[in-house]
């Protein structure tokens, strides 16, 4: 263990921990915090865990402490190459999530605003709400960073119950229901895969002796018998895809995000959601090779499947908001399709597509919650003023973020799109050449509905002429997170080899463990 190391991993786990603590507290105790103890109580600590999480990436430290000595579990913590991409992503967008402002959605009858919009003041529940968001980020981290496969799951569950009170509480639906089923819904889902990933990760730890994710790596599934190995990786893949989601274990993912607040979506999309594409990285591939190689065909055409699915329902959604969530089906079905593949080409554009689909997503859930705020509702068929007209600034982003959606050269959603269709032309020769060249070419008609969705968005909510009723335009706060979305945007596209050159070192020492094609 490195003992000065070590305590960067601390610092980038602790401070999150500790204030979402102090912040459900002073809830429940006598008259609460201001709001703006609140806000800056949340936002040190998110600071304090980013920097150090930028720390541990470039240093590379490590972790290793006994826990549950009985069952063999340790604190084992590090970050490789495929997990750093993942730190940041998560510190990053944890900033985002606190520096956004709680608002509390109007009736969509209500007159629109037409003053400048001013800080919400303090409510009850607002302590919460900021520690929700930092529990979740505390989470996910862990998720990332674990080595162990039940410290591992530890993360994965942690994020549920502060994304259910998120979601059930500080929702932004108008109709109580519709909140209260939407975390219904996310909380069933959610834990049904848990459950499901528990059970495979303790079928793979019976047979090896060990959670340690890296013996299981090296092992390359030597110790589980071919039916084992089958079961482990239906059972984890099934587990993992209900958090991705793959089709048809997506139905909950457009409700949830509909109904989430801002900062709750932003989370859920650029962090939640590569938990279960990470899980298949870490646990399946390297875990259950013989068995994720016979249900690999199956879960890419459960991916295309999606990808369409996705895209044809953007096509005709009436709700803004649904149908961002709707593209990221369709785009997380590129990053399985890369991972079903079988090659270190398609991992490489299942980790990049990851990082991508995270900053889009993120910077269109900015766009279309700020845009929300200000109508009232996100419904399309509502007529309203040419956001280009209005509010050029966030009109600006919906722009890039819908561009970046489609998959345009030089932003950062082209590369992992085209790596995944290269690697489902030419997969592993363990795999079907003719299903998965099938599945690229489906797939890239997926990628031309994505087109024709995102104009369809810039056509009815950014063009036109029409410049009544106003909305005011981004607020300062939002014009810094606009800018910074559209640095990394531009950036990964323009030089993907940022995170391309994080993750190859990686990616390479895991198939030369498990000795699959490239």
């Amino acid at each position: 263990m490195n003992d000065a190391g070590s305590w960067l991993l601390v610092g980038a786990l602790l401070p999150l921990l500790m204030a979402a603590a102090v912040l459900w507290v002073a809830d429940r105790v006598g008259e609460g915090l201001r709001q703006s103890t609140i806000t800056v109580v949340a936002r040190l600590a998110a600071v304090g865990s980013a920097a150090c999480a930028v720390a541990v990436v470039r240093e590379r430290p490590s972790l290793d402490l006994a826990w549950v000595e009985s069952l063999g579990v340790r604190m084992d913590l590090a970050v490789d190459g495929i997990s750093a991409p993942l730190v940041v992503l998560t510190s990053g967008v944890l900033l985002v999530a606190v520096a956004l402002p709680r608002t509390v959605e109007t009736d969509p009858s209500e007159p629109v605003p037409t003053a400048p919009l001013s800080p919400q003041p303090a409510e009850p529940g607002t302590a919460t709400y900021y520690g929700c968001l930092l529990l979740v980020g505390f989470g996910a981290l862990l998720t990332f960073l674990a080595r162990d496969a039940v410290v591992f799951f530890v993360g994965f569950e942690l994020v549920l119950l502060p994304m259910w009170v998120l979601i059930s509480r500080h929702g932004d639906a108008t109709v109580a229901a519709r909140r209260d089923g939407a975390a219904l819904r996310f909380l069933l889902v959610t834990a049904t895969g848990s459950t499901l990933m528990l059970v495979g990760i303790l079928v793979v730890a019976t047979a090896t002796g060990t959670t340690d994710v890296d013996q299981w790596a090296a092992e390359g599934g030597a110790a589980l018998g071919g039916g084992q190995s089958l079961a482990a990786a239906v059972l984890l893949v099934v587990g993992l895809g209900l958090k991705v989601p793959i089709w048809p274990l997506h139905t909950w993912l457009p409700w949830v995000h509909t109904t989430a607040p801002t900062a709750g979506s932003v989370l859920l999309a650029a962090v939640l959601l590569k938990m279960g594409t990470y899980g298949l990285v870490r646990l399946v591939i390297p875990g259950v090779p013989q068995g994720f190689q016979t249900v690999a065909p199956v879960m890419a055409g459960c991916a295309v499947v999606g990808i369409l699915w996705a895209g044809l329902a953007a096509l005709v959604e009436t709700d803004l908001k649904r149908l961002i969530a709707w593209s990221s089906i369709a785009h997380l079905g590129f990053v399985v399709l890369g991972l079903a593949a079988g090659t270190a080409t398609g991992m490489q554009a299942a980790l990049f597509g990851n990082v991508a689909h995270g900053v889009i997503s993120a910077l269109l859930f900015v766009v279309v919650g700020a845009l929300k705020q200000r109508w009232g509702s996100t419904d399309l068929r509502t007529a309203r003023a040419a956001v280009r007209e209005t509010a050029p600034r966030l009109g600006f982003g919906l722009v890039v973020g819908m561009a970046a959606s489609m998959g345009l050269p030089g932003l950062a959603g082209f590369w992992g799109e085209l790596g995944a269709l290269y690697a489902a032309w030419a997969p592993a020769p363990d795999r079907h050449d003719g299903w998965f060249r099938l599945f690229a070419v489906l797939a890239a008609a997926g990628a031309a509905l994505a087109a024709a969705y995102s104009v369809r968005v810039l056509r009815e909510v950014w063009a036109g002429e029409r410049t009544r009723p106003r909305v005011p335009d981004a607020t300062v706060t939002e014009r810094v997170l606009l800018l910074g979305f559209v640095v990394v945007v531009v950036g990964l596209g323009v030089y993907p080899v940022l995170v391309l050159d994080v993750t190859a070192p990686a990616v390479d020492g895991l198939f030369a463990m498990t000795g699959a094609g490239r």
